[in-house]
């Protein structure tokens, strides 16, 4: 920590606590706004009467204003926000945790958020907001862009604010996911990201589970060896993590597969591939979208996943990830994978 401000610490102990608190209301106000105090008092588990007091006092700094339909930000409150972010994350010690995970993990970057995703839904609003960010600058440089599907994931393609459109880029689906909730499907958050970035934007409508026989079939057809060769051609990969057994529940898999899946110590799961412990992959989902191989062989890599129940399977992905993944995640699950024995503190 920066010498002046542990003295400042030493002197206002309850500075860390009051500072991180009233900033995680102000992003709060910010994400969801226009927003009403009873809604941020149910999202961070607050006292009513307590989210009164602080967004009175935000008020009377002119962070914030508020109105019938409920409290926004001022132009004052997003800058405050953009000027802390770096300093509310050497308070919460995301730092650190960055550094820690950048070694253990073996990769590129690590960005952490504050909080817990499993706690918190504003947590996961922003990790898609942070994710949205660093995408924005990679799409500079990336012309092909390939997305998997969500929560996640849906949460980054809210978050896309870039204010030039780019009709040449093109984002693909990196997965079928007929019969997932379409909200969450890649197909509709690759429509997301080119609507909202000017760019182009192809689609895979297939199941998720093909037989042998019909995925050599499909494999065969023009569109499906169109979007082979894009996926071999593509810039940047943006991709969620899951849960092994939580996403074999999700895609209804069949008794025989989740016989394979359990037997195989599956801990996390990504682009329908099944990872054990130590990145094996125990067991493949037949389907047309992006192969692990293209994975690995695409320029730039970001993945997406956070919360204390996403770290086994974030640890167990990394084991076989390339080093070049930037990988964007939250206090939750950076602290479970660095300290799996240590009970998490209060956030």
């Amino acid at each position: 920590m920066d010498p002046v401000l542990q003295a400042q610490v030493h002197l206002l102990p309850e500075l860390p606590s009051l500072l991180k608190k009233r900033y995680s209301i102000l992003e709060l106000i910010q994400t969801e706004q226009p927003v009403g105090r009873r809604t941020i008092s149910e999202m961070t588990g607050a006292a009513e009467r307590e989210i009164r007091k602080e967004t009175d006092l935000l008020r009377d700094q002119a962070l914030i204003e508020m109105s019938k339909s409920g409290m926004s930000l001022t132009m004052l409150g997003d800058d405050v926000l953009d000027q802390l972010r770096e300093l509310v994350k050497e308070l919460a010690g995301t730092a650190e945790l960055e550094t820690g995970l950048q070694a253990k993990l073996g990769i590129k970057q690590a960005v952490v958020l504050p909080g817990d995703s499993d706690r918190l839904s504003s947590v996961k609003a922003a990790i898609g907001r942070q994710a949205a960010r660093i995408a924005e600058e990679m799409f500079e440089s990336c012309r092909t862009i390939a997305v998997t599907g969500g929560s996640t994931m849906a949460a980054v393609a809210a978050e896309i604010r870039t204010a030039r459109k780019n009709p040449a880029m093109q984002f693909i689906a990196a997965r079928g996911g007929l019969g997932e909730e379409m909200l969450h499907q890649a197909n509709t958050i690759a429509s997301s990201f080119a609507e909202k970035t000017g760019g182009a934007v192809r689609t895979l409508y297939l199941p998720e589970h093909l037989s042998a026989e019909a995925l050599e079939m499909m494999m065969r057809e023009p569109v499906i060896k169109e979007m082979m060769e894009l996926y071999d051609r593509t810039d940047l990969v943006i991709h969620g993590i899951g849960d092994a057994e939580e996403m074999a529940i999700r895609r209804r898999s069949s008794v025989n597969e989740v016989e394979k899946i359990k037997t195989g110590g599956a801990v996390s799961e990504a682009f329908g591939y099944y990872f054990d412990k130590t990145g094996k992959i125990v067991y493949r989902i037949p389907t047309a979208g992006i192969q692990l191989e293209q994975v690995q062989n695409a320029p730039s890599i970001m993945a997406v996943a956070g919360g204390r129940t996403k770290a086994r399977a974030i640890e167990s992905y990394f084991q076989a990830a390339p080093e070049r993944t930037i990988l964007v995640t939250d206090e939750g699950a950076a602290r479970a994978i660095l300290n799996p024995t240590t009970k998490l503190e209060e956030l």
